[in-house]
């Protein structure tokens, strides 16, 4: 088996406040009675599984909900790859480790193995690893994709229709630019009188990327330049030019001081520190004048660079939000107006390509379609085998295959799944069947006649044996354990004959303590085991004990 769910830790879900439940592989049932809360442990893992999470089934009184999932892996080295490209850690020692906590303002958050995650991700990786069938989900039998879908994993055509899909977009791609070159002459003069302006007006701009930023930098410099002039002036003056500069005035500050050295030799220091603030002003006086005589007051080089600005605010408002984009703009511009005034030579080359690739289509689509003319009587045979187990004795299941009138986005024919659970009656598609019961056990024959082809190691089914009773609720546990040989099994039933058929047995409670109520879940073995079954069959009666001995003396 690829993987094993290990354990199910819930916190704050519904009626359950706290648990945690350990589980083995093979087949493990689920039982307890009515309203007991059996439907949260498959609440728990669709949310695990990426579903959208809704904040009233938090507990009352709670702020959020956990739930925790931990897969064991026999080999993880296909699996860390994955998680790789998804950007979270890898598996250690062959453990998955999936979280989910959403609260009650409605923030979510996800983890796969410590690391944060989106829901697409967790919901795709999750779509992996479980299969879940509740009392509805057999309506997704009805769907001609699914069925389609069912046919090719049992004909193990899975490459085979990825290669003809992508021939089929491929080709869809090719004829849409075909048609739009193909389009009227007027139409098309007129675009290419558009995009000849374009692409002359961006290539008269002969723009750089990196131009504007520079650009905006030297005429916010010569926009000022006046007033950077003269404050530069200004200050020059008052260091070295004013009646009372301060550098004149640090002068005689000297003076005082060589009085104070030559009363105090020590007090040199003073005189020191005055001579190079004296030196330092002079040099930042020098270098305004030199800044001031290098100031940029050509009208003529503000109005050009003005000029520049305006066109490339005008540039970016028609083609793009930045320079880069109007360059970027002008280059697909280019290549439109070469492949139209060269339309002839690309009409030409694109119907050689569409030609080819309708060819390769159609290779593949045959390819495809011997794959699935040989699958689809094996699949009907396989399921009327399963079928005949699950009580239908006399049943007549088909798989019928029509050819398209032309090749559609999956192959070249539509398949349809038709059944007659009663001898005389011609087979139907599985849509006009009223019967979620019968429609339920159509499904589990599939799901058994693809369990070599299945890779999804968890198969969860929630009470998907309703409306069955007897020999062939018997028969269903059958099947279901039957499934175990090659996946781990989940199911939550009522029927006694198909939780006898489980390896292991978990029985759902609930209780009444200190004002709330709260859902438990415990494992049942031995005599316990053998009073659930019996209370499952109707009671604990001496007589039920024994039939409920027999069950899982026989399972």
């Amino acid at each position: 088996m690829p993987a094993t769910l290990t354990s199910l830790r819930i916190r704050n879900l519904a009626l359950v406040e706290e648990l945690t439940w350990t589980l083995t592989p093979g087949f493990t049932a689920i039982t307890g009675e009515t309203g007991s809360g059996k439907s949260i442990i498959v609440g728990a893992l669709q949310l695990i599984l990426g579903e959208r999470a809704d904040k009233t089934l938090i507990r009352t009184g709670a702020e959020s909900c956990t739930v925790e999932a931990v897969f064991q892996f026999g080999e993880a080295r296909a699996l860390n790859a994955e998680l790789q490209e998804f950007g979270v850690e890898p598996c250690e020692g062959g453990e998955l480790i999936l979280k989910r906590v959403f609260s009650a303002t409605g923030t979510n958050r996800q983890f796969i193995n410590g690391s944060p995650t989106t829901l697409a991700v967790l919901k795709e990786l999750g779509d992996g690893l479980v299969d879940l069938h509740g009392p509805h989900d057999h309506q997704s039998l009805l769907s001609d994709a699914k069925q389609l879908g069912l046919l090719d994993s049992f004909a193990d055509a899975g490459t085979l229709r990825e290669k003809y899909e992508a021939h089929f977009r491929q080709l869809n791609e090719l004829v849409a630019e075909h048609t739009e070159l193909s389009t009227s002459e007027a139409a098309l003069e007129r675009e290419v009188d558009l995009l000849r302006h374009q692409t002359q007006e961006i290539e008269a701009a002969q723009l750089r990327p990196e131009e504007e930023e520079e650009l905006l930098a030297r005429y916010s410099v010569a926009a000022n330049s006046r007033r950077l002039l003269e404050l530069g002036t200004q200050v020059v003056g008052r260091l070295a030019e004013a009646d009372d500069a301060v550098i004149s005035r640090l002068n005689e500050i000297g003076k005082l001081l060589r009085d104070l050295e030559r009363l105090d030799p020590a007090a040199a220091r003073f005189g020191e520190s005055q001579v190079r603030a004296v030196t330092e002003l002079e040099d930042l006086a020098q270098s305004l004048q030199d800044y001031a005589q290098d100031m940029d007051l050509d009208p003529e080089r503000l109005t050009q660079m003005e000029e520049r600005v305006s066109l490339f605010e005008t540039l970016k408002r028609k083609y793009g939000g930045s320079i880069a984009d109007v360059i970027t703009f002008g280059e697909q511009a280019a290549e439109r107006l070469r492949k139209i005034e060269s339309r002839g030579t690309e009409l030409t080359r694109l119907a050689g390509e569409i030609e080819t690739t309708r060819k390769a289509l159609l290779d593949a689509g045959k390819k495809l379609s011997v794959r699935r003319g040989t699958a689809a009587p094996k699949l009907a045979t396989s399921v009327t085998t399963h079928l005949r187990d699950l009580g239908f004795k006399k049943s007549d299941f088909r798989v019928a295959v029509t050819t398209l009138e032309k090749p559609g986005p999956h192959g070249l024919e539509s398949i349809a799944f038709l059944f007659a659970p009663n001898p005389g009656e011609p087979p139907k598609p599985l849509k006009a069947i009223a019967s979620s019961g019968e429609i339920s056990r159509v499904m589990l024959a599939v799901k058994s006649s693809l369990a070599a082809q299945d890779t999804i190691p968890l198969l969860v089914f929630d009470e998907i044996d309703a409306n069955v009773g007897g020999e062939i609720a018997h028969a269903v546990g059958a099947k279901m354990k039957s499934l175990a040989a090659a996946h781990q099994v989940l199911c939550i039933s009522h029927l006694p004959q198909v939780a006898a058929q489980a390896g292991a047995q978990f029985v759902v409670t609930k209780e009444f303590t200190k004002d709330r109520t709260v859902s438990q879940l415990e494992r049942v073995e031995g005599k316990a085991r053998i009073e659930e079954i019996a209370r499952m069959l109707g009671g604990k009666s001496d007589s039920a004990l024994a039939h409920a001995q027999t069950l899982l003396g026989a399972a």
